[in-house]
Parts: structure tokens; sequence; C-alpha cells
């Protein structure tokens, strides 16, 4: 017995992919990305309801229009440097800011205060440490929070001859939330309000 001799396949339609073959194959595979994307089940355990009565944290606490325990002579004050982040871990931002009384000429003292917001959205900010004091001479040239710490990096004089336009010392200092407070490196307390 002999067997028909195989079609030759080379003369079929459908094998001969054109341009428009490979198109429509590329819009339709997207098609059914995008559509199983679109489809994908959230993690377990979440549903539409649990994701949307989730608690987002606070924003920020506001550095302006807040009462800083800063002396300025019946004169005001600027608000020179702000960063936010979770300092104390619980999951909602503290802000740092920087103030100092505003001055015609030279470089007044800088005041570093921790400010959080009061329970409830709608809470003013307040603040509630001292990291540096006025009183203690120092200029603020840098200032961030990374990983929960408040790193910055003071100026200051070494004595009162130096002239006041030009610090001497400069320190990298840092404070992290520690027993209820805010632990400068290197030392035991920091000044809470």
């Amino acid at each position: 017995m002999q067997l028909p001799a195989a079609p030759d396949l080379t003369d079929l339609a459908h094998t001969h992919a054109g341009p428009m073959h490979w198109l429509a194959t590329a819009t339709a595979t997207a098609a059914v990305v995008a559509l199983a994307g679109l489809l994908q089940p959230g993690p377990a355990g979440t549903t539409a309801a649990t994701a949307a009565a989730a608690p987002r944290p606070a924003a920020a606490p506001e550095a302006a229009g807040v009462a800083y325990p800063l002396e300025c002579g019946g004169g005001s004050h600027t608000v020179a440097k702000r960063v936010s982040g979770d300092l104390d871990g619980d999951g909602n931002p503290e802000t740092v800011a920087v103030v100092h009384c505003e001055a015609g000429s030279g470089t007044p003292p800088s005041g570093v205060y921790v400010l959080t917001r009061g329970k409830g959205a709608e809470a003013p900010a307040r603040v509630v440490a001292t990291l540096v004091a006025p009183d203690r001479h120092r200029s603020v040239t840098e200032l961030a929070v990374r990983d929960g710490a408040v790193l910055a990096t003071l100026l200051g004089y070494s004595s009162l001859d130096v002239p006041r336009c030009c610090p001497d010392e400069k320190e990298q200092v840092s404070w992290r939330w520690k027993g209820g407070a805010f632990v400068r490196a290197g030392q035991d307390e920091a000044r809470g309000a």
C-alpha cells in the first residue's frame, strides 16, 4: 500500500504569517495580560472594605503657627528648616523644626524642636521636646531624619572671644527616642517639654 504524498505546507494560506497576523497576535496577548492584571486578587485576607477601613497615618505636623519656647524680645521667629519622620515608632510622623528669632544681621542662635499632633485629625501641632535650646548659642546647618533618628550638624563658638560671624566648633549630633525621651548619642538625657 502506497501512502498519498504529503501536501506541501508552504502553499497553505494559514502558514504564511504576515505583519497583520503578528499585530493581531500582539494585541490579543496584551489584552489578556492587562485583563489578568485587573483581575488579580488582593493580599490574603484583604477586601475592599478592610482596605478602606485601615487607618492611614496622619500628616506630619506643620511647623508654622506653633508656639515655640523661644524669647525673641517682642520680635518674630523664623522656621529655618524642617524635616519629618516617625521618631517614636507609632506609625505617625513627627516634625523636627529649626527655629530662630528674626535678626537684621548676624546669625541668631537656633532652637531645635520636636513637634507632634494632638489626638484627632484637626488637633494643632505642639512642641513635645527641645533638642537644642537657643541659649546653647548653636546654629544648625544640616538636619535630617533617618531610621527614626534625628541627625544635625551644629556650629558654635569655643569662647566669647570668637567673633559671632565665624563659628569655630562643628558637631555632628543625633537623637533617638528611647525610654520616653529623646536621647542624644553619647549623653544620658535630652530636654523634654
